[in-house]
């Protein structure tokens, strides 16, 4: 039986080897036929990485060459994770899904409008609460002043005194970026502690992963570079010229490197395969599955007998794009340092090739 096993487990790691340089070596022509500067991409399971790979450089003006070590501002996909620190103070009873927003802030009631009386936070955290986007496309915000929690409350406020907007006919939800930061005012109401304080809490003392806010700072280090479209041409952008979110920044401004974000998605898969860890189970579930077509920070997916959690994340700079096949427990991860329809173009066929490796018909 040992011998069966032993002999098993040579075979799947030649099956990992020559795939891992397989898609490397496609990862590379997909990389460089679509100008992306820099690409980091891993498939993993619960407690395994398959393959892992940093290809490219930091910057199209620079030499540096790619590493696991490079970081890579993750947008949207900080709304999983404040979807998951969420769910940790849910555990301890600090706040329930159901809670109300103005159970928290009574006061507010005054000044904005009645349609929005009734959200709660899960409303929030699901895109059902029928706030504004706040995507890029809005009237012109005002220029809100203080602390970033404050310009948080500044915002929130703004927020809920405009009209409501409408999903489009037969959707489940309307995307707004303003969800996620009245949940982190609703947090921090609820813990006496900043958005910032309980993401560093959880991430990086409690779990040991090393998340920052913002994008990675290459102005004082050897890092990556976001890339926007200019004119048809990627350039470069130095971090301290990179958009500022500010009061949206539990909906999209986090940056990690990937081999700490990898480990982020074990969490996930382990607990969507009924482990307890530093979440039970059932809120994994509920995180993943609860909530129909967006549950909390994670699109709900069923299609060709699959069901999958994804996301993307971009501010029109990096674009990172997760999948997590949840019958299979595999998880597929790409950080890219550009954003353009070449690099979307470049990123799904990538993710294509991943899933083709290990999808579960070649399991």
């Amino acid at each position: 039986m040992n011998r069966l096993v032993l002999i098993f487990n040579i075979l799947l790691l030649s099956f990992i080897a020559i795939h891992g340089q397989q898609t490397a070596d496609f990862a590379e022509k997909i990389r460089t036929e679509n100008n992306i500067p820099e690409i980091s991409y891993a498939a993993v399971t619960d407690s395994s990485i398959l393959e892992i790979s940093a290809l490219g450089q930091h910057s199209s003006e620079l030499k540096d060459k790619a590493s696991l070590n490079d970081r890579f501002h993750i947008g949207s996909n900080t709304k999983a994770m404040t979807g998951f620190v969420v769910a940790k103070y849910v555990e301890l009873g600090k706040l329930k899904w159901d809670t109300k927003f103005f159970d928290l802030f009574p006061e507010w009631k005054k000044d904005c409008k009645p349609d929005y009386y009734g959200i709660t936070l899960q409303d929030l955290l699901s895109h059902r609460a029928k706030l504004q986007p706040f995507q890029g496309e809005e009237e012109k915000v005002p220029e809100f002043k203080g602390t970033k929690q404050k310009q948080r409350e500044a915002f929130g406020k703004y927020a809920l005194t405009l009209p409501i907007a409408e999903a489009p006919e037969n959707a489940k939800f309307l995307y707004s970026n303003a969800g996620y930061t009245l949940s982190a005012l609703m947090l921090e109401k609820a813990t006496g502690k900043t958005w910032e304080q309980l993401i560093v809490k959880v991430f990086n003392n409690d779990l040991k992963l090393n998340v920052k806010f913002s994008f990675p700072e290459n102005q004082k280090r050897k890092d990556t570079w976001g890339h926007s479209e200019v004119d048809g041409k990627l350039i470069p952008v130095p971090s301290n010229k990179a958009p500022q979110l500010d009061f949206t920044q539990p909906a999209g401004d986090l940056n990690m490197k990937i081999t700490d974000y990898l480990k982020f998605i074990q969490l996930n898969l382990q607990g969507l395969g009924g482990k307890d860890n530093y979440l039970k189970a059932e809120t994994y579930k509920f995180i993943h599955k609860g909530i129909e077509a967006y549950s909390i920070g994670w699109y709900n997916i069923y299609e060709n007998e699959q069901e999958l959690s994804t996301h993307s994340g971009t501010v029109f700079t990096y674009f990172t794009n997760v999948h997590l096949d949840r019958k299979g427990r595999i998880g597929y991860i790409i950080f890219t340092n550009s954003f353009n329809e070449k690099t979307t173009v470049g990123v799904r066929l990538l993710m294509r090739k991943l899933k083709e490796n290990y999808s579960r018909k070649n399991q």
